[in-house]
């Protein structure tokens, strides 16, 4: 059975075509949907087993980066999307769309109430906008079926608000001790976030957020130094997408 993938747009978005296509790379039947299409009917949701929200710019991040498609989807397909979740389907933002599931609250979800925002990504503390590859590893997560990636790869950034931020020390305690940290930097942080944060996931794992974008590398000749990096094994954004479609499959 192949997996039915949800790549949502909105005005301001610009990453969904990657997006679009790594799916298909991975195996999954995609479809590109504007938010307005959700709105009108949003049992239309239930058609899929991934929901991907992706980078870009919605809204121009008028008021703060994703705040506007964070407040949309949390009053308007807030029921949803709360069954959407519980039913173990799997939902991703990426740059943005990271930006965007934080400030709805389904990020990272610690008290049960998947609506009530306890963390933000804020500008980043170089105070200008960073675009460049950085150097990662994977943890020990809640988000079992990311354990097919590598301990450590790359992967490209471009945000100028991507320094995870909670409200307080206990929370954060709260988020490693539950292992919701998917993703973190190593060596160089690029933004500042805390403990060097890339990506985090909810408490069951089948919701995750990271700033780093894997469908910009979804084959070796993406990577700026692809003769040395090898054409042959598999990519860090093309393991990534293969895993989600796989999670997505047990989880129709």
């Amino acid at each position: 059975m192949r997996a039915q993938a949800l790549v949502l747009r909105t005005a301001g978005t610009n990453c969904d075509g990657e997006t679009v296509h790594a799916l298909k790379s991975a195996g999954a039947d995609v479809k590109l949907f504007h938010l307005n299409e959700i709105l009108k009917d949003p049992q239309k949701l239930f058609q899929f087993s991934i929901l991907v929200v992706p980078g870009g710019f919605s809204y121009g991040d008028d008021v703060a980066a994703g705040k506007i498609l964070a407040n949309e989807i949390k009053l308007n397909l807030g029921e949803e999307i709360r069954k959407f979740v519980q039913a173990g389907k799997l939902i991703i933002g990426i740059c943005n769309g990271f930006q965007v599931l934080v400030k709805a609250g389904l990020l990272p979800s610690l008290d049960g109430n998947i609506f009530n925002q306890t963390a933000t990504l804020a500008q980043n503390d170089s105070g200008r906008f960073q675009c460049r590859w950085v150097s990662m590893q994977s943890e020990n997560s809640q988000a079992r079926w990311l354990k097919g990636m590598p301990s450590q790869f790359e992967l490209p950034i471009a945000h100028g608000e991507g320094r995870f931020l909670v409200k307080d020390r206990k929370l954060l305690d709260a988020i490693e001790k539950n292992r919701q940290v998917i993703f973190r930097y190593r060596g160089e942080n690029p933004n500042g976030s805390l403990h060097s944060i890339a990506g985090i996931c909810n408490p069951t794992g089948n919701v995750i957020g990271l700033m780093p974008h894997p469908e910009r590398f979804v084959v070796s000749y993406q990577h700026p130094s692809w003769g040395s990096v090898g054409t042959k094994e598999k990519t860090a954004g093309r393991l990534f997408w293969d895993l989600a479609v796989r999670y997505a499959r047990s989880h129709p």
